[in-house]
Order: structure tokens, then sequence, then C-alpha cells
């Protein structure tokens, strides 16, 4: 292999190419189904979770939503692991397989009417899959985009990672706001819904093909060759070595998914079922603002190569948390589809800053041998807590406490936990070279 004088790997232009495609399409595959899924949730309640009355029909839907993160931190040690250990190439190509199988299930499933109470089994199972494949999918895709990037360009490259989870909300956004505005409300809740899971299907294999053509991480290569046989194993070394980085990531990454699932997710829920807007313009608004964060993260990670990544996410950290808590206020107090396109561009434009840089934050502090395995549990045990869990409590809070503005306080909750760890404990990582760092 060769090597700069600097000892950095000289990487094929054409090689770097197929990594960043490989590894941000199962990563938007991913999306794509969560954020479908969340769009639809109002549909996928009445049709596989009847209950007596609605909102006890979408707190069971949601919760089918918020179960495959319990699983997620299961499937994230154990494909973080496989991936320190066997490659990344390897665990981000059976990863895709089993999104895909999870999706297609969710696409086909038999509803309630028809089978009864096995439907909304399906469903979970359907869920559990698909969260135990995507627990893997942030740590193992972050971490290739990082090794195949230039040591100068690490915010750049690792940006496109949450680029295409922006693209992919965008994409499901768009076919909801298709869909519901297309067909007539029988064909939409018969058959219509369905087409993006079926969809799904289709990338499986045409994601897993391009991932077994994508060559292994340099970085990995030179670090398995030097590996100790005998040594202990990653997860045993991130606990022992790392932790202040597991504290630091986590408590970001609740800031960084809590925007997410609450922006872009939860809101369109919130604007349908609490406020009366139509789901078309629901669907209209988180495609607009989805888009606005993928035309930002390329660049706002470009910019913290050049000012460092800590300072341009405290600040916009904070920012989403005073715009968001501003803008659900308003929505509430009068709510439109002008004040419902502000309250997810204007947020949607602090988190374009935020997301750009969060792959690389939360990736890059960690040596080569335990990468995959620390970003994988930090990243999934934060996103089970603090975000695919959000609109299920969201929803109960706002049942519980009957103040709507529950959305808005939950928000600066936290926020102000990763100000806090991720300001006290996160390190500014954009000149380690951690290929040179073996755990």
């Amino acid at each position: 292999m060769q090597t700069t004088p600097a000892g950095t790997p000289v990487i094929d232009p054409a090689l770097r190419r197929k990594a960043v495609i490989g590894s941000t399409l199962g990563n938007a595959f991913e999306w794509f189904d969560f954020t479908v899924y969340g769009l639809f949730a109002v549909v996928i309640a009445k049709l596989f979770f009847p209950a007596d009355n609605d909102t006890t029909s979408l707190l069971a839907s949601v919760a089918s939503l918020g179960v495959a993160f319990f699983f997620r931190p299961i499937g994230g040690l154990a494909f973080g692991l496989y991936a320190d250990r066997a490659g990344r190439k390897s665990a981000l190509s059976v990863m895709v397989l089993l999104m895909a199988l999870g999706t297609g299930l969710i696409g086909i499933a038999p509803t309630y009417a028809t089978i009864g109470f096995a439907a909304p089994l399906l469903i979970l199972l359907a869920r559990v899959i698909q969260g135990f494949s995507a627990g893997g999918e942030f740590g193992g895709s972050t971490a290739m985009l990082i090794e195949f990037s230039p040591p100068n360009l690490r915010g750049f490259y690792g940006s496109f990672q949450m680029c295409s989870q922006a693209l992919a909300v965008a994409l499901a956004g768009l076919c909801a706001y298709v869909l519901t505005t297309g067909l007539s409300k029988e064909a939409l809740e018969s058959w219509g819904w369905r087409l993006p899971f079926l969809f799904g299907i289709l990338i499986g294999p045409v994601g897993f093909y391009i991932r077994r053509r994508m060559t292994e991480s340099p970085e990995f290569l030179a670090y398995a060759a030097a590996r100790e046989p005998t040594r202990r194993t990653p997860l045993a070394d991130v606990f022992s070595k790392h932790y202040r980085a597991l504290i630091a990531g986590f408590g970001l990454t609740v800031a960084a998914t809590t925007s997410f699932y609450v922006t872009l997710i939860y809101t369109p829920i919130y604007a349908v079922k609490q406020l009366g807007l139509t789901q078309g313009s629901a669907s209209l608004s988180t495609f607009i603002a989805a888009m606005l964060i993928a035309a930002l993260c390329p660049l706002t990670g470009w910019i913290s190569d050049r000012v460092g990544r800590k300072p341009l996410i405290l600040l916009f950290v904070l920012l989403y948390g005073l715009t968001s808590f501003w803008m659900f206020t308003r929505l509430h107090g009068s709510p439109s589809m002008g004040n419902l396109l502000l309250a997810q561009i204007l947020p949607a434009v602090c988190m374009g800053f935020v997301w750009g840089a969060f792959p690389t934050a939360v990736t890059e502090v960690f040596p080569v041998g335990v990468r995959s395995t620390g970003v994988s549990i930090l990243y999934n045990v934060s996103v089970m807590l603090f975000g695919g869990l959000a609109p299920f409590w969201i929803t109960y809070l706002i049942k519980v406490t009957q103040n709507p503005l529950a959305p808005a306080y939950y928000i600066l909750m936290t926020v102000a936990i990763s100000l806090v760890t991720y300001g006290l404990l996160g390190r500014e990582g954009r000149n380690v070279q951690a290929s040179a760092q073996h755990a």
C-alpha cells in the first residue's frame, strides 16, 4: 500500500467514491423506511392497531416505531464488534439485506381485519428485524467514510452520512405527499401506503451488490495486519480506555437524534393529529425541511474542518433548542401551513450545522480498532432512549398532562443534556490521526 510522507495511505479516487456511495446507500435506506413509517403512522395505527379511541391506537403505532430501538443497541453491539473484527465491508453487506427483509415484511403484511391479532405481531417482528440491522449501520458506515477520507476533509466526508439521512427523509416526505394527495382515502388505506415499503425490497439486492464491490478500509487493513491475536475484545477496550468519548458522544447524540425524531418525524404527526392540518401539508413541509438539511450538511462538514467541530456544534445545538421552542409555541397558537413550514425549516437550518459535523465528531476520537463498536454503542443507546421513543413519550405526555406543548419542553431537556455532557467532556478531534492509535 502506498503512503504519503506523513504515513497516510494513498487511496484511489475511484475506490473512495465507491466507499462513499456504498456507505451512504444503506444508511439512506434505513432512514427512508423509518420516516415513511412515521409519516404513515396514522394509517398504520388504523389498519394494524385498532383501539377504542384514536389516541390509544396512535400510541400503539408509535410504540411499534419505538420497539425497534430496543433492539438497536443489541444489533449495534453485534455488528460493531463484527466490523471491528472482520471488517467494515462484510458487516455493511449483511446489514443491508436484513433491512430489506424487515421493510418488505411491512409492505406485504395482512391487516388486522384480515388476520386479527397476528397482524400487529408481524409489524412488531418487522420492526425488530429493522432495529437489529440498523443498529450497526451508523457506526460501520461512518467508520468507512472517515477511514476513506483525506485527513483534512474528515468533516466533509463524514457529513455525507447525515446528508444521506436527510435526502432519505426528503424522498420519504415526497412519496407520502404524492400518495396522500394523489390517491383517495380509500385507495391510500387499501394499498397506496404499502408502495414505499415494497420499494424498499428492491433496494436490498442493489445495496448488497454495491457493498460487496467496495474495497475494505485501508486503515482497518493496516490495523488488522498489526493486531495482536490475543488482544482483548473491542468492547472491553471501549469501556476501559474510551469512557470519556462514550459519554461525550452519547450526550451529543441526544440532541442530534432528538432533532431528527421530533422535528422531522413527530412534528408531521403532531400537525395532523393535534392541530388538524392535512397529511399532504405535513409531508410537503417535511420534504422541504429535509432537503434544506441535505444541502447544508456537506457545507457545514467542510466548515468544521476549518474552524473545529466542537464550537460549531455547541453554538447550533443551543440555537436549535431556542428556535424549536419558539416555533412550536407559535405553531400551537396559530396552526397553519405557513407556521408548520417555519416550525420545521428554521430548526432545520440549525440541524444542518449540527448534523454536518456530528458524524465525524463522535467517530474520529475513537482509534480504528474500537471505532465501529464505540460509535455503535453510544449512538444506539442514545437513539433508543431519546430518539426512537420520542414520538411515544411525547404522545403519552400530551395525553397525561393535557399540555400540547410537551414536544417543545422535551426538546429543551435534550438540548440541555447535550450542552452539558458534550460541552464538558467532548474533545476536538479534527487533527487526530486515529489510524496510528491502536486500542
